[in-house]
């Protein structure tokens, strides 16, 4: 059966008609191939009722790539550089790494932006840290936890570790970008729905409220912090934006190794690269009635009554007096302070006490729930349980 030739005049109609529908069409220039747009595939085509600015070219749908395209990943040297310097697995391709430097605010296509991988990890970074810091130190007021919490998995401190890293942000999204650069910018959209937590009622109502501790636990997200609406999240200052940024990238890390290793990996990668930092409690502390907490505490646990006495003292007519005062409860020392006064001194005995009371710790080596999901663990001994803060 013969090809039918169509006259030069149809053709260049065609051609017409052609590039009036469509402004991304092939541009073609005589002796050479046609030059395309960048375009990227995608295995599932229902996404293309979603988003009208997409086709079907081959089978497959394709759309302007606001992020790099997947297929440059495997030619990406500071991507190849991140994987080997982070010591992943060969089970984790270099496709789902550049993933996770994709945030939501440059590509808001769920299925390429790293948000699923982001809430994945944050979830298990927020329930090792927390398992580890209830079980070494189970006194911790509530408070004092949520800001340790927050030191350990925080968006400013993720953002540290990303940068030791070596991740560097792109100047502006794109597909021409490296695959190897963090993708974000301050303009684009903030996903607030990927936080456990409720949006409270009086914050819809634009109304003032009181936040108790209580309260917190159970309404605001993982530290403790209110969410605020949708429409709300934009409005940031753009460091916070920057460290959110850098932060869903660790976050989509944890998440891809649980992903592709599974529990233990992203533990162990959880242990190495967050746990690992070196964190002092006592710094978050700050009493306002020390001497008078220190007296609910004895009365509660049934100690007697703490009584300051004077330890040592030099310099009393001087200009810089120096005393040391204790706190004792019955024959035993709870603690010292010392202060260029009396009063000064016995509150900071006080602060001392207290903190000796709250710092308690049974070791560094302490076993956490998640030790028993491990093949052959040991039979589980509760660690201690404290009934609460004081006040």
């Amino acid at each position: 059966m013969k090809r039918l030739r169509l006259s030069k005049r149809s053709c260049k109609l065609l051609l017409q008609a052609h590039s009036g529908a469509s402004s991304s069409a092939p541009i073609a220039i005589a002796g050479r191939q046609p030059v395309l747009p960048s375009l990227r595939c995608q295995s599932s085509a229902a996404i293309a009722h979603n988003h009208p600015a997409e086709h079907l070219v081959q089978g497959h749908t394709t759309r302007a790539a606001p992020s790099p395209p997947h297929q440059r990943s495997l030619q990406s040297a500071k991507l190849a550089a991140l994987h080997a310097r982070l010591a992943l697995s060969a089970k984790i391709p270099l496709q789902t790494l550049a993933r996770t430097l994709i945030t939501p605010s440059a590509d808001a296509n769920g299925s390429f932006n790293n948000s699923n991988l982001a809430f994945l990890g944050s979830t298990i970074i927020n329930y090792h840290v927390l398992e580890y810091l209830v079980c070494k130190w189970p006194r911790l007021p509530m408070a004092i936890l949520y800001e340790a919490l927050r030191a350990y998995s925080g968006q400013e401190s993720l953002q540290q570790v990303a940068r030791r890293w070596g991740a560097e942000a792109a100047a502006a999204p794109g597909d021409e970008v490296d695959p190897g650069l963090l993708q974000w910018k301050p303009d684009g959209e903030q996903l607030v729905s990927t936080r456990w937590g409720y949006v409270r009622s009086d914050v819809a109502k634009n109304s003032s409220y009181r936040r108790g501790m209580s309260s917190r636990v159970v309404l605001d997200d993982a530290f403790g912090d209110a969410l605020s609406k949708p429409e709300n999240a934009g409005l940031q200052d753009i460091d916070v934006l920057q460290s959110d940024a850098f932060a869903s990238f660790v976050h989509a890390v944890v998440g891809s190794i649980y992903a592709h290793c599974g529990r233990e990996a992203a533990k162990s990668f959880v242990t190495s690269h967050i746990l690992s930092r070196q964190f002092d409690p006592s710094t978050l502390f700050e009493f306002q009635l020390p001497t008078r907490e220190l007296a609910m505490l004895c009365a509660r646990e049934g100690f007697e009554p703490p009584v300051a006495r004077l330890e040592s003292e030099t310099g009393r007519l001087s200009r810089t007096p120096v005393f040391v005062v204790g706190i004792y409860s019955g024959k035993e020392k709870l603690g010292e302070g010392a202060g260029p006064s009396l009063d000064i001194a016995r509150r900071k005995a006080s602060m001392n006490s207290l903190k000796a009371w709250y710092l308690y710790s049974p070791g560094n080596k302490v076993r956490v729930p998640s030790d028993m999901m491990e093949e052959g663990a040991k039979p589980w001994k509760a660690p201690h349980i404290d009934v609460g803060e004081i006040i």
